[in-house]
């Protein structure tokens, strides 16, 4: 049967079970998922990937394999992806370019008269949020890299080869072109060389993505362990588990399935604390290491296409309404000032809108506008007041009815335990 090491990983090589010195630059490759990633992108698989009977491998404790990602090269590849998600929201599919509908400019999906390009990467690869999607990728090195989306009767791709950045929208025949950042293959980290540093960050769409977001730093919050191993995509496989050792996470545990040869994540899995099926489970169906031809990172626009530039695009503004906030010092640029509560995966950030909270807002809503509002989420008091929890299955949010807003995947009881404590 498979390897399996239980010892727990910390940050400190003090402590009983703690990462040899060898392996500290490895062991810091492991935390909790960070919250903003999770919200802007959480994608999840069709789970029957591991083909039946798991293969004998040698023994690896969790701080080798942990170095063994860490140490790995892989900047070829080609391969299909399937993904599906299960946050308990809404399918966002079908929507495009519309950013999932939530950030639209004038026009809407599919541009119209005055918006934007149904081609445009941000809002296509936001209905990766929610559904099922097959993928197919390729990567050659920093400099080429190529994602489509297929859908039964059509196919979206986003396309980096040198100095260029290409998108297509098979369906209205729209193609969106933008120049490569000068130098953005010189930021790639090792392991992570395949990843379009070009593309909408925080997207992630394949098990080295999320892998990447999850395994950054081992510390005194976080369990990790090898639990058997798996064939995925015909490869043989190690499992990492990674869990959290606080309570009041919605995480429940993390597997990372390692390719035994390349030290590649094949297959990223995240369970919800509270149960059931995998909230995020992404993985190869396919996976081939060789150097992908030439011609997978060639585009030339149809005869006919509709073609975006991308200066042109924010000039006219539309592209502006794609770019929510990423991190704390774009929410500063935005006039809130983040404040963050707790450490690893309890973490909460809080923001003051310095608005008016859901309760006031609806009250002036038509009431069955009201009643709808008010099924979306929980009503909650405490010291901090009063106020509604919006929830999905990892990502949850306070909304106080004085303004302030408490995000974190964290349970219900953890955000109004961190409101009461920063009132």
């Amino acid at each position: 049967m498979a390897p399996n090491d239980s010892a727990q990983i910390t940050g400190e090589t003090g402590e009983t079970g703690g990462v040899p010195a060898g392996r500290r630059r490895a062991a810091r490759y492991v935390v909790p998922v960070a919250v903003a990633g999770i919200t802007a992108a959480t994608i999840g698989l069709v789970p029957a990937l591991a083909s039946t009977g798991d293969p004998n491998l040698p023994k690896i404790s969790a701080a080798e394999l942990i170095e063994k990602i860490a140490a790995s090269d892989t900047e070829q590849l080609s391969g299909t992806v399937k993904i599906t998600t299960d946050l308990g929201i809404p399918s966002l599919g079908g929507l495009g370019g519309s950013a999932a509908g939530t950030f639209a400019p004038k026009g809407g999906a599919g541009g119209g008269e005055d918006g934007g390009s149904a081609a445009e990467p941000t809002g296509r690869l936001m209905e990766l949020a929610s559904g099922e999607h097959t993928l197919r990728v390729a990567a050659d090195g920093p400099d080429k890299q190529r994602l489509s989306i297929l859908d039964s009767a059509a196919e979206y791709s986003l396309i980096h080869n040198g100095g260029e950045v290409w998108a297509y929208d098979s369906a209205s025949n729209e193609a969106y072109h933008a120049k490569a950042p000068a130098g953005a293959a010189k930021g790639s980290e090792k392991g992570a060389k395949g990843k379009d540093r070009t593309a909408p960050k925080d997207l992630p769409a394949t098990p080295q993505d999320f892998a990447q977001e999850a395994l950054k730093a081992a510390g005194d919050t976080t369990s990790v362990t090898v639990d058997g191993t798996a064939r995925i995509a015909g490869r043989d496989a190690y499992q990492l588990v990674i869990k959290p050792k606080q309570k009041g996470s919605t995480i429940g545990s993390i597997k990372v399935a390692v390719d035994s040869k390349t030290g590649t994540p094949l297959k990223f899995t995240l369970l919800p604390s509270s149960g059931g099926k995998a909230a995020i489970d992404v993985g190869f169906t396919k996976v081939d290491f060789s150097k992908p031809a030439a011609s997978t990172f060639d585009f030339t626009p149809p005869k006919g296409a509709k073609v975006t530039e991308a200066d042109e695009s924010k000039a006219a503004g539309k592209d502006q309404a794609h770019k929510a906030p990423k991190d704390a010092k774009d929410l500063k640029g935005l006039g809130a000032e983040p404040n963050v509560i707790g450490e690893g995966w309890t973490t909460v950030v809080q923001l003051d809108t310095g608005g008016v909270g859901p309760a006031a807002a609806s009250k002036d809503m038509p009431a069955q506008a009201r009643e709808f509002m008010d099924a979306l989420g929980d009503k909650v008091d405490g010291k901090f007041g009063s106020g509604t929890v919006f929830k999905t299955r990892l990502v949850n949010a306070l909304m106080t009815d004085d303004g302030k807003v408490y995000v974190g995947a964290v349970t219900k009881d953890a955000l109004v335990k961190a409101a009461n404590a920063a009132k």
